[in-house]
């Protein structure tokens, strides 16, 4: 599937954090909406969180830092990381991949009925490779066999084979208020749907960036995966 940079959702989100560093400590002002979210407590469903890292563990331990879905090449790098070191003859007990979906790759972690209700092929320029239509249902979860370059390499699939998978909060913030102006709706209730249909097993972590810093503080190496 042909997945090209959504740039002005890009530009939104990074302009706002530009402005935060443009203006100098005394005039630290997001867009009021914006600041609110990040002024408040962590969501509830990011309670588990320190939980979820504690699950890393072995002596093999990768996070993958997906900000966009590229074509599902985050899932595959997490399904090479997993292959290659069975094939070195490294035990399942003494690996570890997170991958944390971030920024534009947030969809990922959704069922594909947000992917219709919400547009997220438009949105976030998802498409179809042989219709180059935007996708309305998410492709990387329990595909159709054969759909993706890679065996394995699907969400369910990851997940059953013990990848841990987060999806960051603040980018589902972001981005319910900008879903929110295009279809008129209030922005809590669609980031309200939207965590609700979060995948089983997945865990909203408070942000992205956070994630990706804890899990290499429980001693995973970093890789660049979107």
């Amino acid at each position: 599937m042909s997945i090209p940079h959504n740039t002005l959702p890009r530009r939104d989100f990074l302009g706002t954090l530009i402005a935060t560093t443009t203006v100098g400590i005394a005039g630290l002002a997001l867009p009021h909406e914006f600041a609110l979210a990040g002024s408040t407590p962590p969501s509830p469903e990011t309670a588990s969180f320190d939980g979820w890292l504690g699950k890393i563990k072995g002596k093999h331990k990768q996070v993958f830092d997906a900000p966009m879905p590229h074509g599902g090449l985050p899932l595959a790098w997490s399904r090479v990381f997993l292959m290659t070191n069975k094939s070195l003859g490294v035990a399942d007990k003494d690996v570890t991949a997170v991958l944390i979906l971030r920024h534009d790759a947030i969809p990922i972690a959704m069922e594909s009925g947000l992917w219709d209700k919400y547009k997220f092929g438009e949105f976030f320029s998802i498409n179809d490779e042989a219709s180059k239509s935007p996708l309305t249902m998410n492709p990387f979860w329990k595909p159709k066999e054969g759909s993706l370059p890679l065996p394995g390499m699907s969400l369910d699939q990851l997940m059953a084979s013990g990848v841990l998978v987060g999806v960051c909060d603040m980018a589902m913030t972001f981005y319910s208020m900008k879903v929110a102006e295009k279809f008129s709706m209030k922005a809590e209730d669609i980031k309200k749907d939207w965590v609700a249909g979060v995948f089983p097993g997945i865990q909203v972590v408070p942000s992205g960036v956070v994630a990706i810093n804890r899990a290499q503080e429980h001693g995973c190496t970093y890789c660049y995966a979107g």
